[in-house]
Parts: C-alpha cells; structure tokens; sequence
C-alpha cells in the first residue's frame, strides 16, 4: 500500500462520489452538486501561476484533509472497501472522528443488525438494515486468514458480540476478533485475562465491560479499544454463568443465568430458592463511580432468555416454562425528568410467537435495540432434537424468525427472517 495517493485515485474517487449525469430526473439534485464539484476540481487542478503565467496541475496529494474527507464522506457503502486498499493516508482519514460525522451529516450512516455464526470452517455474518425493507446481506471469513486452524470453533462456540461504532468485536473464550464492517477488514485483538463461556458483555463510553462465564473468578474486565488491552475493574456480587449484558446511562447490568457452584468448577442447576434468584435477576455496575448499585429482580421470576437497552431502558425477555413475558425496566439517571422513574418495571406485549415454537432447551432468543425499537431473533440449538421432542412434521416450523417490537407505539411486528446459513447466529448486534 502506498503512503500517498495519485491523480488516477481521484478520478476514481469523483466518479465514486457522484451519480452519472445521465440519470433520470431522480438524481438531478446530485446531478447538479456532481457538475459544480467537478468544475471545482477542475479549477484546482489546472492552475496558472499569476507571477509567470505557468500552467501547472496540483496533484490529490496536495489537497488539505478536509478538501479529501468531504468527498471521501459521500463515497457509497459499497466501495469503502476499496477506499481503504487505496494509501495510509486515506486509511488515516477512514479511522478519524471526523469522517464519522461527516457520513452521519450527510445521511450516509444506517443503524444495522449484525448476526455472527460461527463454525468450524470459519466466520459467518448476515447484516440487516432495520429501517430498510431488503434482505440479509451475508459474507464469510475464513479461519485460516485470521487465526490459526484447528480451534476456531471452540474458541468462539460461545462468543459474544459488541460494537463500537462500525467495528465488531467478537469476543471468544481465549480469543478477540475486530470486523471492521466499512472495510471488511478482520483483525486479531487481545484476549480477555480469563477465559470466559457464556458471559455478559456490553459497552459503556466507547469500552468494553464483561463479567461472569468464568468458574475461577468473579472479576469484571474493561476493554480499551485504543490500547488493545483488558484491566480487571471490580469483583461481581454473584458469579454467573449464561448471563446477558446490557447498557444504558454508564451503567453496565448483568442480568441472568445460572450460578457458577461454590467449588469453581459446577454450574448450579437446582431448582432452589438461590438458582432462582440469579436466573430472574441483574447486577448494576456503575462504571464512572465504579460501584454497585442495588440489585433488581424482574417481576414474575422466570429466567432471563434474552436481554437488551433501547431508548433509556433495559428490556428483557423472561420464560416461565410454557410462556414468555416481556418486561421494561427505566434504566434512565442523566435527566431530572426522568431520574423519578429510575428502577421501575413494566410489564409489555409479550412476543407473538408461532404455535410451531416450542419454548425449550433447543430455543434460543437474541435480543438487540435498534434506536426506538427492539428486534427479537429466534434461532435453534439443535431443531432435529426438537423435531424429534414435539412430533411436528418440519413443515411450516419457523426457524431464524425475527421479531420488531416498536417501543413508541407497543407493538410486534414481522421483520426480514435470518438466511438459513446463519439461523444458528451465535449473538447480534447495532451499529452504524
């Protein structure tokens, strides 16, 4: 890769910004902006000097940043890929704060669900723009372009997802991936200090926070996505392993599973009292004071399936064996009007799931808020043993099936269902 680019990149680029001025009357407004910016480039680069009247042409390398980023920051989605192969510099540009305001100020960002698969060949995601009606975009990595063959699967079998801004972190037992989603790009990151299965994770001011899915300690990490480094920030009240994370003004919840047996090395399945009260319940860490707050306990009991914030508040989804309940807790504390209502539960429109879903170990559920609304995924642990366990004929079982509850209004509604190669995604997850 080079370290500056040349004049046949920006022709590339012009032609990249703005649409043909041979479209329909659709685009004339483009058309318009696409004549006069080309004019403009044409005056800069074929100058004449007013002290000897020499002709000279000034070069892409030659143009300040902010000239590159606001052409950059109207290149469509589909060729940020090849603007990253082009030189270091525009690599530079892509990663800066400012170019990430720029696409957003010119409408160029669009919230978008991430599903990840994991198998044994390697990598799979589907990316689904919410507020779109297309389909599931998919694309695959393989594991031998990123980490070593062999043991992929196991260690990303039970990974879990977070985003901060257009980059994806999977966060695997002894393992940490970046997919960067503008360029495609996969990187190997540090892992966590202690491996980890089914833990909680989520974001709070541009960090990664996990706790629990680990037998051996109770301590919770912080990511520092700028360092590439893991500290250990507190211990958790309780050790849990299952649990869900979730995120709403500096406050990391981790919410529900099992707990982690007092030898270190059990998983508590009873059915007692204490086994209860991890699976229907969710710790409160505040990141800036570093403390917790009081535990909170979902109404009803049930265990927590699935877990997510939108619009100030965590929602969660609890299963009482034969049905769910879908719950609101107001997770808001940075407003004085709505401090007030800060730790009070309201119970929801459960999920209209199909009469073909059976709620039992072979079900699970993803949950992700996408701006003022909460998308729901359900995929299959394993649909044969489920198949196999109802006595239903595989015809017209729903599997991959999503779910859109609008938080404004209370109401369900279908989405676009999961493609077949991923309707066992391992997690999801928005972002830009």
């Amino acid at each position: 890769m080079s370290e500056s680019c040349n004049s046949r990149h920006f022709s590339w680029l012009v032609k990249s910004c703005f649409p043909n001025p041979q479209q329909d009357l659709r685009h004339q407004r483009g058309t318009t902006v696409a004549a006069s910016t080309s004019t403009f480039l044409h005056r800069i680069s074929d100058k004449t000097s007013p002290e000897n009247g020499h002709h000279y042409q000034t070069t892409i390398c030659s143009l300040p940043d902010d000239l590159i980023l606001e052409c950059l920051s109207r290149v469509p989605h589909s060729s940020l890929p090849s603007i990253s192969l082009v030189c270091r510099r525009w690599v530079q540009l892509l990663d800066s704060t400012a170019f990430y305001d720029l696409r957003r100020s010119h409408g160029r960002l669009c919230q978008t669900i991430f599903a990840v698969a994991v198998t044994d060949s390697g990598l799979y995601t589907a990316s689904h723009r919410i507020s779109h009606d297309i389909s599931w975009k998919t694309a695959s990595f393989l594991a031998d372009d990123i980490i070593s063959s062999g043991c992929f699967h196991g260690l990303f079998s039970h990974s879990r997802l977070s985003a901060i801004g257009r980059k994806l972190y999977i966060i695997g037992r002894t393992a940490v991936l970046r997919c960067d989603t503008w360029t495609g790009t996969v990187t190997a990151k540090s892992a966590m200090i202690f491996p980890r299965k089914k833990f909680a994770s989520a974001v709070v001011a541009g960090r990664i926070y996990v706790a629990g899915g680990a037998a051996r300690t109770s301590a919770v990490e912080e990511y520092e996505p700028e360092t590439d480094s893991w500290r250990v920030v507190a211990d958790a009240p309780r050790r849990r392993y299952g649990c869900i994370g979730a995120s709403v003004d500096g406050v990391f919840y981790v919410i529900g599973g099992l707990k982690i047996g007092s030898s270190g090395n059990e998983i508590s399945r009873a059915a007692g009292s204490e086994a209860h009260v991890y699976a229907s319940s969710m710790d409160l860490y505040d990141v800036d004071a570093r403390g917790w707050l009081r535990s909170r306990a979902v109404p009803g009991g049930g265990c927590v399936v699935a877990a997510c914030s939108a619009v100030g508040h965590v929602y969660i989804l609890a299963s009482h064996a034969v049905e769910l309940s879908f719950w609101r807790f107001d997770a808001r504390r940075n407003s004085s009007a709505a401090s007030s209502g800060f730790g009070e539960w309201c119970r929801m429109k459960s999920p209209p799931l199909p009469v073909q879903v059976r709620l039992d170990s072979t079900v699970r559920f993803s949950c992700v808020g996408v701006g003022d609304k909460v998308v729901l995924i359900q995929v299959m642990g394993c649909i044969d043993d489920l198949l196999r366990r109802s006595g239903r004929s595989i015809r017209g079982l729903k599997e991959g099936l999503v779910l859109v509850y609008d938080c404004g209004a209370g109401e369900w509604s279908r989405g676009t269902d999961l493609p077949e190669g991923n309707r066992r995604a391992a997690c999801v997850r928005d972002l830009f």
